[in-house]
C-alpha cells in the first residue's frame, strides 16, 4: 500500500509539473478533467494510501478495511487514466489486485504480529 500510495503521487507529480509528458490531451482521458485537477486528486490519494499503509503494517484492523477500499478505488482511479498512461496505470491496477488478495488472505497474520 506504501509503494502504491508512492506510485499515485508520482504520477500526480508528473501530471502537476509535466502535463505535456501523457499520451493523451485532456478530452481522450474517461474522466474529461483537467491535468492540473487529476494531479492534485491523484497526489491527495497517494498520501491517503500511503498512510493506510503504515497503518496496515502497524496491525491495525482499521486500515485493513480501508486498504481494500482504497485498492478497489485505486483500480477505478487508474482505469480512468488508462488512455493517459497504459503501462503505468495496468502496473498499478495489478499492485491493487495483490493489495487486496494480501489483506484478504493474510491480513489476521498482521494483526497477530
Amino acid at each position: 500500500m506504501i509503494m502504491i500510495g508512492v506510485l499515485h503521487a508520482l504520477q500526480g507529480l508528473v501530471a502537476l509539473f509535466k502535463d505535456e509528458y501523457f499520451l493523451v490531451g485532456k478530452n481522450g482521458l474517461i474522466v474529461n478533467v483537467d491535468y492540473t485537477t487529476w494531479a492534485w486528486t491523484q497526489l491527495i490519494f497517494g498520501i491517503v494510501v500511503a498512510f493506510a499503509g503504515s497503518s496496515l503494517l502497524a496491525g491495525r484492523m482499521w486500515a485493513r478495511i480501508v486498504a481494500v477500499l482504497l485498492a478497489m478505488l485505486s483500480v477505478v482511479v487508474n482505469i480512468g487514466f488508462l488512455a493517459a498512461f497504459p503501462i503505468w496505470s495496468t502496473i498499478v491496477i495489478a499492485l491493487d489486485v495483490l493489495v487486496i488478495w494480501a489483506v484478504m488472505v493474510h491480513g489476521r497474520e498482521m494483526q497477530s504480529a
